[in-house]
């Protein structure tokens, strides 16, 4: 009997280092053989991954070349690609976390709106995206695809405007380019081919999949905490102490003295210790995560 397989696609550039990194603490020990390599290896008989790039993939799953991928959701939308989204991947700490497209125009351009840039040349590497949001506003302009050094073009007049990638404005500042629109905003999605996901068994572990890898998602941004407080403290500690439900506490050898555990957001962890402190917990150890499942 054939073993079951499941084509997995891997975005190649500026997403596989954060996807590499979430996979591995998700469980799975994936690796590519040489820096030339398109073919990774991942310790799981059933999953065979090949990396692609982003702006390619979500064509690739739709037509059934691959079961599934990860990619992002400005490239489904560029590609009008039918697929299913089985979950959305976006964490801030990594290189996936939320993006948005946006028309910008060169600071002393005098333009002002989408309606000032009738007539004009526009540069994207998201065409298909671009031409429809100007065709919703009704608005004839030019708009050609970019190979790259898309700031550049709009600097030196090369074209009016430009339809760029941002996270946080700064390179568009730094060239000086101001936005007027957002056109979309984009996040890493996990996404499957129609058919592939009809699959009882392949829908399975696309789910495994999902599972494990939001897991190491929603334990990006939390951290473990333990500690020992007496029993005469316990409800001023216990007060102090946000958590996913409640804190867990059970009994340590010693009388009168309890171990109390939980789960909290990291960002908070420097507020919150020198309280826990004064309100009597002692031995308080902070610790990473790998997974947290919901």
């Amino acid at each position: 009997m054939k073993n079951k397989l499941l084509k997995l696609g891997l975005p190649k550039g500026s997403l596989q280092e954060a996807t590499f990194k979430m996979f591995r603490k998700a469980g799975f020990n994936v690796g590519l053989p040489s820096e030339r390599s398109y073919f990774p290896s991942i310790d799981d008989a059933e999953i065979e991954p090949v990396l692609l790039r982003a702006q390619e993939m979500s064509r690739y799953v739709s037509d059934g070349a691959l079961d599934c991928g990860i990619t992002g959701n400005d490239w489904i939308l560029e590609n009008k690609s039918d697929v299913v989204r089985v979950c959305n991947l976006a964490y801030a700490k990594q290189s996936l976390s939320k993006v948005r497209w946006v028309l910008a125009v060169p600071e002393a351009s005098g333009i002002k709106s989408v309606k000032d840039l009738k007539g004009k040349r526009v540069a994207t590497e998201l065409v298909n995206v671009a031409k429809e949001y100007f065709k919703k506003n009704k608005v004839d302009v030019d708009v050609e695809f970019s190979w790259g050094a898309t700031e550049v073009k709009v600097s030196s007049g090369l074209v009016d405007a430009i339809v760029e990638l941002t996270e946080t404005g700064r390179s568009l500042k730094a060239n000086k380019l101001v936005e007027i629109a957002t056109l979309c905003e984009s996040t890493t999605q996990f996404i499957a081919n129609k058919k592939s996901y009809q699959d009882c068994w392949k829908k399975e572990k696309m789910a495994e999949i999902a599972v494990l890898l939001n897991g190491a998602i929603a334990a990006e941004a939390k951290v473990g905490l333990k500690m020992n407080v007496k029993k005469t403290d316990l409800k001023k500690v216990l007060a102090c102490l946000p958590a996913l439900k409640e804190p867990t506490v059970s009994n340590l050898s010693a009388d009168g003295w309890y171990a109390v555990e939980t789960v909290i957001d990291e960002k908070i962890v420097r507020i919150l210790i020198p309280g826990l402190k004064r309100a009597g917990a002692a031995g308080i150890i902070e610790y990473p995560l790998n997974k947290v499942i919901f």
